[in-house]
């Protein structure tokens, strides 16, 4: 009788570690790696920005005929009569119309503060996977037979 206690503690213990892990671990672990794709994908688009405007130097374009987004990959062609300014978008719906020079100065900066950020969520996804890692130990040494009652 009093195996049969045991065992149903034990399944009970193994049932709280595993709904632990899937119901608040991993969950947890997907949003902290969504937020960080999140910023790694708004990285990208400033460096997209940053190597155009060098481009833009580089040739010395006054003017310029490009394609531009309107949303939902929806296109559409666009001159622009002067490349002197260039808006961007800072944040919080706000953009900015800054030089050339100052908008790669602004997205070196923006890119500092978005790795910063990227590093922080990286840090936070490892201590969950260690989490996970020993909550899963704890569920084998549970479950390991030599182990003393």
């Amino acid at each position: 009788m009093a195996t049969k206690t045991k065992d149903n503690d034990l399944n009970d213990l193994l049932q709280k570690y595993d709904s632990f892990i899937n119901l608040k671990l991993k969950p947890n672990l997907k949003t902290v790696l969504d937020s960080r794709d999140e910023l790694y994908n708004t990285m990208s688009d400033y460096q997209k920005l940053k190597s155009q405007i060098e481009m833009i130097q580089q040739g010395e374009h006054k003017e310029l005929k490009t394609m531009v987004d309107l949303g939902s990959q929806f296109y559409a062609q666009a001159h622009i009569p002067d490349t002197t300014y260039i808006y961007v978008n800072v944040g919080f719906g706000f953009h900015v119309q800054f030089t050339l020079d100052e908008a790669k100065a602004f997205i070196d900066k923006k890119e500092r503060r978005l790795q910063s950020s990227v590093d922080k969520y990286s840090e936070e996804a490892d201590k969950i996977r260690a989490h996970i890692k020993m909550v899963l130990e704890a569920m084998a040494e549970a479950l390991d037979p030599s182990r003393i009652d």
